[in-house]
């Protein structure tokens, strides 16, 4: 019998750290001689829960609120991340980002794992905040999105015009804040060895193979 990895992931559909990290760990996987017995599942978590349900603000603005810097100290910071973002294949626009409370996106997503489709409902709503500029607050835009990557228009507006799956969000982040995770994303390989941030694809490549050999003896 093969050994497996099954790597947990948490993450927010607004941190763009999450997204490149996403797409070195899809690297790592694609060298990675065992990747048909990789499972990946991914985790909800809030970067700013007290975030403002309803407000949207743009992100120029968040940061600079955030870390107390000016207008060109936060654009040169977003600069230096979209450029990592950019050697991912990534492009993002910071200047068309909104900031929103991603509760709603989360309980979508939750909804999404039960059906199998979390990967690519993560992956549809972080595109949607930091490359195409929507606000993943929207209901509408929720729906949209949703029944994009194949979730059933009417499972997906009942969610998203309701509250179910919050309690499994809130779930998901104390799950995190057990494992000591100070941010996202992070990455726990069977249960075992946890990968911290965005690292290079190597890194993840070598947990990988240190995961597999563990389980395959």
């Amino acid at each position: 019998m093969s050994a497996k990895v099954r790597i947990d992931v948490w993450s927010d559909v607004v941190c763009p750290w999450c997204y490149i990290g996403k797409r070195r760990l899809e690297t790592a996987i694609g060298r990675f001689e065992h990747a048909d017995q990789v499972q990946v599942r991914w985790h909800s978590f809030q970067l700013d829960p007290s975030h403002p349900k309803g407000v949207r603000e743009p992100v120029y603005d968040m940061l600079a609120k955030k870390v107390g810097g000016t207008a060109a100290q936060v654009r040169q910071m977003t600069g230096h991340v979209s450029e990592l973002a950019a050697a991912e294949g990534l492009a993002y626009d910071f200047d068309r980002a909104v900031a929103v409370n991603t509760l709603d996106a989360h309980r979508l997503g939750q909804l999404a794992a039960e059906h199998g489709l979390d990967d690519p409902m993560h992956e549809r709503l972080l595109r949607a905040h930091l490359v195409e500029g929507e606000a993943v607050d929207d209901p509408d835009t929720l729906v949209r999105l949703g029944t994009e990557v194949g979730l059933p228009d009417e499972e997906v507006r009942r969610v998203v015009g309701g509250d179910a799956y919050a309690g499994e969000v809130a779930a998901d982040v104390r799950e995190a804040q057990r494992l000591g995770a100070g941010g996202v994303p992070f990455f726990v390989l069977n249960n075992t060895w946890g990968v911290s941030g965005a690292q290079p694809a190597d890194v993840f490549l070598s947990a990988l193979q240190q995961a597999y050999s563990a389980a395959a003896r």
